[in-house]
């Protein structure tokens, strides 16, 4: 008999989380090893030696989101592929999640019939994209009006993602430049060069942006 493809599945959204459960354990060629409500419990489970072929991971969730998640298994465990689930598809989103070694991407919406061929396509390509997707990563590299591609424009490192994030809470820029463990100085350096990237003017408009991206949620 051919072995059926294990499949992990990482959302702390019960409801739908068993629904693509039940979806995935009706085909003759899948079946949930794994069911769990985020990254941490996910890591519990490989650790114990349970390990499965694919990680449908939802982007965000509590205690260890999917970017996190996404991370860890390209560094302990690069032989399990990562599925995202998320409703952002930004660029910056995709360039990330590519970094984390994330092969594919679904809407929560999507029909019953693309999720099983993405697992297929993972499992026998070793990667999955929609034709919206396609699109938006071929956007990646074009150029812009000043001839500079748009990846290399939105791209942030973790230090900047780090500072938007705080920048989203009730901190002042000294708080966040204690948490960061950096000179103020260098904090304001941060704020002015995202302010002129991410073409925004304000703090508020660092929060919109980083709502948008699905950098925070609340």
């Amino acid at each position: 008999m051919e072995q059926k493809i294990k499949v992990a599945l990482v959302d702390d959204h019960i409801l739908l989380r068993h629904a693509l459960a039940n979806l995935i354990n009706s085909s003759e060629k899948c079946t949930v090893t794994i069911e769990v409500s985020n990254g941490a419990e996910l890591k519990n489970q490989i650790e114990n030696d349970n390990i499965p072929d694919i990680a449908i991971l939802d982007l965000n969730m509590p205690v260890m989101d999917g970017h996190a998640t996404a991370e860890w298994l390209q560094q302990t465990h690069p032989a399990v592929h990562v599925l995202m689930l998320t409703m952002y598809d930004s660029e910056l989103v995709l360039i990330r999640l590519l970094k984390a070694g994330v092969k594919g991407f679904m809407k929560k919406d999507i029909h019953p019939t693309e999720l099983m061929f993405a697992i297929q396509s993972v499992m026998e390509q070793g990667y999955y994209y929609s034709a919206h997707t396609s699109s938006k990563l071929a956007g990646l590299f074009k150029d812009s009006e000043d001839k500079v591609p748009l990846f290399q424009k939105i791209m942030l490192n973790d230090q900047e993602v780090e500072f938007l994030k705080h920048a989203c809470t009730e901190m002042t820029y000294k708080e966040i430049a204690q948490k960061m463990k950096m000179n103020p100085r260098a904090i304001d350096g941060i704020r002015d060069m995202l302010f002129t990237r991410l073409d925004v003017k304000s703090r508020v408009g660092l929060t919109m942006y980083a709502i948008k991206h699905g950098l925070v949620t609340f």
